[in-house]
This record gives structure tokens, sequence and C-alpha cells, in this order.
């Protein structure tokens, strides 16, 4: 019987402090307990990736040397600057870093090699990314900055690659993507990245470093192709009150021009009433609904609703 794996990253918590280990536990769990009606004999195996500790150091230097100022008690919203801004903005900048990119790569290259080491061909690999989790994972899988042999880094991107069906090097060895579900994700703005207006297009030898789009076409279509293939599931989750949240239905087709008919995106907008309800409509557009942001960022975490989304595709791709 096949297994279902569902690898998990992390992205920036933007509350008090980062995530921890085993922040994709109870997810997971609701997850479970969804497939399990669905589908008792699914088996699911969960595949955490932690990255967390690699920007630790920087960060909470500058955030002593910000709270040692002598006018720090002068500015607003101190809390709001220190986590949601700091935090979001300080993981922006170790992805377009070189060398922390790199650590990082090292960092994931052992988990994911550990978490799908016993994966057979008809298993299945579903990715749930939150956050700058995602651009850090696309990053590896996708992005043509990894093709250049010479950077710290490369060869465990290559590895990280050769693990996935439909990625060349290789793309038709590895574990099947069976589904993407992605959670608060920033990607829209990451596509911006990508810009190649005014730019000759028939320039081949200045391509953007972070275009995603080649590699990310090949998995779709190879996908699609291969025996028993199907249209590639993408759910993107967007809580209305998390500032790093955007839709994606329009833009992603549009990133990888047009190829729609090898991926079935959706935008699923969550909501959870118990944090958010006290927000009317007027409110909802002001400063005090950025200030619980965080608390919407991370709601993806114990959402029923998103693991009830996640179960049902996961149930679909074993069809």
């Amino acid at each position: 019987m096949s297994t279902d794996y569902i690898l998990f990253i992390h992205g920036v918590n933007t509350r008090q402090q980062r995530e921890g280990q085993g922040y994709s536990y109870d997810l997971f769990t609701l997850i479970q307990s969804q497939t399990q009606q669905l589908k008792p004999s699914l088996e699911l195996k969960q595949v955490e990736l932690y990255w967390g500790g690699v920007n630790k150091e920087p960060e909470e230097q500058l955030r002593k040397d910000l709270e040692q100022s002598k006018d720090w008690d002068k500015f607003w919203f101190k809390d709001f600057r220190l986590n949601q801004l700091l935090q979001f903005a300080g993981d922006a900048s170790l992805y377009v870093s070189r060398y922390l990119g790199s650590k990082i790569v090292e960092t994931l290259l052992g988990q994911i090699e550990s978490g799908l080491k016993a994966y057979q061909t008809n298993d299945r690999l579903h990715l749930v990314t939150h956050s700058w989790g995602t651009v850090i994972l696309f990053d590896m899988l996708f992005a043509s900055r990894w093709n250049d042999t010479t950077i710290p880094g490369y060869q465990s991107v290559q590895t990280i690659r050769h693990t996935i069906f439909g990625i060349k090097p290789n793309p038709f060895d590895g574990i099947k993507i069976g589904s993407i579900h992605t959670m608060g994700s920033p990607i829209s703005i990451f596509s911006l990245m990508d810009v190649k207006q005014g730019v000759d297009e028939t320039d081949t030898e200045s391509p953007s470093t972070h275009d995603i789009t080649p590699h990310l076409q090949t998995l779709l279509k190879s996908l699609a192709e291969a025996p028993s293939g199907k249209v590639l599931p993408w759910r993107n989750f967007a809580h209305p009150g998390d500032p790093a949240a955007y839709p994606l239905s329009r833009v992603l087709p549009r990133m990888v021009d047009g190829e729609s008919k090898y991926l079935d995106i959706q935008d699923v907008i969550t909501h959870d009433a118990d944090l958010f309800d006290f927000l009317t409509e007027p409110v909802s557009q002001t400063v005090l609904a950025l200030l619980h942001g965080g608390d919407a960022h991370g709601s993806y975490w114990k959402s029923e609703e998103v693991a009830r989304h996640i179960a049902e595709e996961i149930h679909q791709s074993s069809n």
C-alpha cells in the first residue's frame, strides 16, 4: 500500500517568538483525524522541516541594539517593529543572501533525506508551506540561481531536487507531488523578483536568478503527462487579517507562463471567528487590525478548515 508523506515547512511566527520544532503537530493531528473519516486505510507520514535557528543570532543582536538605543522609547508600535516587521524583513534578507541561503539548504538537506529515505515509487508527497517557508522551499526546488555550480549549496540543492519527481536535472526520478498547500504565502510578492519588463526577452545571458518558472513548468508538465498523471491541486490558504497572505489564483498561472492546464489552483479564505469577529468592516482596515496580524498569520497551524481541505486533496490523490 502506498504512503502519503506530508512535508511541512514553517515561515515567520511574527508574534513573540519564532516557531519551535514540533510546530506542525497540531495541524498534522487534525489532518490525520480528517483523513481517517474519509479513508481509514490511508497511511500518513509527517516530515517536518525546521530552519528557524539559522538567522537567530544576528536577529537577536539587532533586537538588542534597537532596544538599547536611547531613543527607542520614543517609537510607536515597538512590539510590531520587533516581531512582525523585524522577523519578516529578516527572513527576506536571509532568503536573498547566498551565504545564509546556503546555510538553510545544508540544514534542510539532512531533514529531507531522513524524512523521505523510505519512500517507494508509488508513494505521494504533499507540500504544506507557511509564509517565507514557501519562498525558501520554492527557491531550493525551482530558482535559477542554484544552477550556478560555483556557489555554496549547489550540490545540496541538486540532491534535494533529485528527490522530487518532475524537477531537473532528473525529472523522471523521485517521489511524485500529490498536492501543494500554501498558508499565509507572500509568493505573490516573490513574483516581482522575476519582472522582465523593459528587458530584451531574447537576452539569455542575464536571466533573473530568482526565476522559478522553468523548473516549475517542468514539474507541472511531468506530473500531468506521467502515467496516471493528474493536474496538480494547489490550495492557497489566506486569512483576511494576515498581512503576509495574498491571493494566488491569478498570479501563479502568469508566473508559469499561463500553464494553468497543468494546475488546479484555488484560493481558500480562512477565518478565525474567536479572534477576529470583533473587527467590523471599517475597523478591519485600520492599524488595530494590522497589530493583530501576527495572530492571523499563525492561525493556520490549528485550523480545522485548513486540515479538512488538505485531507480532501490527500484522499483525492489516492484514488
